[in-house]
């Protein structure tokens, strides 16, 4: 605890750098993912490729893919760009099987009943699929919202700033405070996420609150 007090201020600065490399990946991944498990899901001879395809991008070790992103997109190695790319990737991953499992739980008739009423392929998405589907892609965007938290903690060991900067710190110190502080900011990051998530799905789905009532 004396330990936090006396450098709160470096805990809450690698915090936001670390609500930046976990949270923009999650909403690029969600744009991304959005076609991708509409495509999966519209046309079934694109379904097993994209599906199994995506979902192995996820057996990439963090730490390759971090120390690979330069190499690829052009940048350095301690730029926090290449773990933004790197964390996007890990979310599609995660979540074009979820979007595309999200719209198949759409009955039929729904979409019949939509086409009937005027609504075209794209805005039938947007205004009907989606938001009936949303539910189930929220509790896929939370999955990925704790997994990119800990996985972004990895790219300490390349030296880019965030709270798993605490973890190296402690090891490098033998000290064990700043590891125990780094543990406590993640679990309350991701549960910060979690609720984030939980409260915009309840926005978007009004419907949902009135059925429980």
């Amino acid at each position: 605890m004396t330990w936090f007090l006396d450098h709160y201020s470096d805990v809450l600065s690698l915090a936001g750098k670390h609500i930046l490399l976990a949270g923009l990946p999650l909403v690029l991944g969600l744009v991304i993912a959005i076609p991708l498990g509409w495509l999966a899901k519209r046309y079934r001879f694109l379904h097993a490729p994209l599906i199994m395809g995506t979902g192995l991008l996820y057996t990439i070790p963090s730490l390759a893919l971090f120390i690979l992103m330069p190499l690829v997109i052009g940048t350095r190695i301690l730029d926090p760009l290449n773990v933004i790319v790197a964390m996007t990737i890990y979310t599609v991953a995660l979540l074009v099987r979820t979007v595309a499992d999200g719209l198949s739980a759409v009955p039929d008739s729904v979409n019949q009943a939509a086409t009937a009423m005027g609504f075209k392929r794209v805005r039938r998405l947007f205004m009907v699929e989606l938001p009936l589907a949303t539910p189930v892609i929220a509790a896929g965007l939370r999955v990925a919202a704790v997994s990119n938290v800990s996985i972004v903690s990895v790219a300490a060991i390349i030296g880019v700033p965030q709270l798993g900067s605490l973890f190296t710190e402690g090891f490098r110190l033998n000290y064990t405070d700043p590891i125990v502080v780094g543990i406590i900011a993640c679990v309350l990051l991701a549960l910060l996420f979690d609720l984030a998530i939980i409260g915009a799905t309840r926005l978007i789905t009004p419907w949902q609150r009135v059925r429980r009532a």
